[in-house]
């Protein structure tokens, strides 16, 4: 492919694109590449890939699947964080019976109690 038609094309293709990350779906490759990839890439890069045969741009289906796998990703990491950040802290009954009277353990010892 000649050099000039090459970046005309992809300038042509990524003034297609309206998304300034939009999605990709990776095709396979001879040197390897795997097909079914998704990948939310730049304008730039997208157009690369397509032009180089790669990559496809994702379907409105593909886009909306994409969005749900990652909002699902994101919501197990958040309660994954939160489970990690709980505290439990192990009370005694008498404790647990001096905060429900108001009192605390330093109150008992100063009184002799």
């Amino acid at each position: 492919m000649d050099v000039k038609q090459y970046y005309r094309k992809m300038r042509e293709i990524e003034a297609t694109l309206h998304d300034a990350y939009p999605l990709v779906i990776s095709l396979e490759t001879s040197d390897g590449g795997k097909a079914g990839l998704v990948s939310e890439v730049s304008r730039e890069h997208a157009a690369k890939l397509i032009v180089e045969g790669r990559a496809v741009p994702a379907s409105g289906k593909e886009i909306e699947q994409y969005r749900q796998q990652q909002a699902a990703t994101k919501k197990a990491v958040e309660k994954a964080e939160l489970a990690r950040r709980v505290q439990v802290a192990i009370i005694t009954d008498s404790d647990l019976q001096n905060q429900v009277t108001g009192r605390t353990s330093n109150d008992l010892l100063s009184s002799g109690k």
